[in-house]
């Protein structure tokens, strides 16, 4: 997966930052997700942050390309390609199979020396070590991945009926989840940069109870917070979710380093 940087728009899309950016938030979507899951929250970017939303190959802007079928190259894929964006102050935020590659991509990046995260912030996500837990959803046929996908809002109503569409959506879920389920660790490998977990208070794929796993991947207590809603209770209330993120990634307070 030899690519370009991300800088050059094909790794990074929907770029936005308000007012003077200090802290670059590179953001990975759900399982199957693209860049654009995180135009919702645009209007609600608190001044200081940077959006940097990661479009993976096989979806969005780059659905002509093969799907990923393994997640380390992925992985190192993404440490190459984004090797610019971690040269000014940044944070990984990862929702679901996100959460997994932002905190996989942050192991990577402590082993090759390059400039840590502020922060890794994993939301709605199953703990490495936790994940022979999950449910197989990948091994469904298409009609049983679409009613899991209904059942936990991953599928709006009104995309349902552009067949070609939910075709695609569906290839790329059902990829990243066989991804997720066959990357277990056996037993937890700490950040050592700061970790905060959010989650949705009634969250039908990853319990909050579940959530607590992640204690076991930081050196010092994990922050475990909990908003209103479902799986997707991230595009419920943007607003308060980046300014929680804005608080703990210190954007607003210190300039970007040169």
């Amino acid at each position: 997966m030899d690519e370009p940087t991300g800088t050059n728009g094909r790794w990074v899309t929907g770029r936005l930052a308000a007012g003077e950016p200090q802290v670059r938030l590179l953001c990975f979507p759900q399982a199957g997700g693209a860049a654009g899951a995180f135009s919702v929250w645009r209007p609600h970017l608190p001044a200081g942050l940077e959006l940097a939303p990661v479009e993976l190959p096989g979806r969005g802007t780059r659905s002509a390309e093969p799907l990923p079928d393994d997640l380390g190259a992925l992985v190192g894929a993404l440490l190459e390609a984004l090797d610019e964006e971690f040269k000014r102050p940044y944070a990984l935020f990862g929702h679901s199979f996100g959460g997994l590659v932002a905190y996989e991509l942050a192991l990577r990046i402590g082993r090759y020396g390059i400039a840590p995260p502020r922060a890794v912030l994993v939301s709605g996500a199953r703990a490495p070590h936790a994940r022979a837990r999950a449910e197989p959803v990948h091994e469904r046929d298409d009609a049983g991945l679409l009613e899991w996908l209904r059942g936990t809002g991953g599928m709006p109503a009104s995309l349902l009926r552009q067949t070609g569409y939910v075709r695609s959506v569906l290839a790329a879920v059902r990829a990243d989840l066989t991804l997720g389920v066959a990357h277990r660790r056996a037993e937890p490998v700490p950040l050592t940069c700061p970790l905060y977990v959010y989650g949705g208070s009634a969250g039908p794929v990853v319990p909050p109870g579940e959530l607590q796993d992640w204690q076991a991947y930081a050196t010092s207590a994990v922050p475990v917070t909990l908003y209103p809603g479902d799986h997707f209770y991230l595009y419920a209330d943007p607003a308060r979710l980046l300014a929680d993120i804005a608080a703990v990634t210190g954007a607003g307070r210190a300039g970007f380093s040169r």
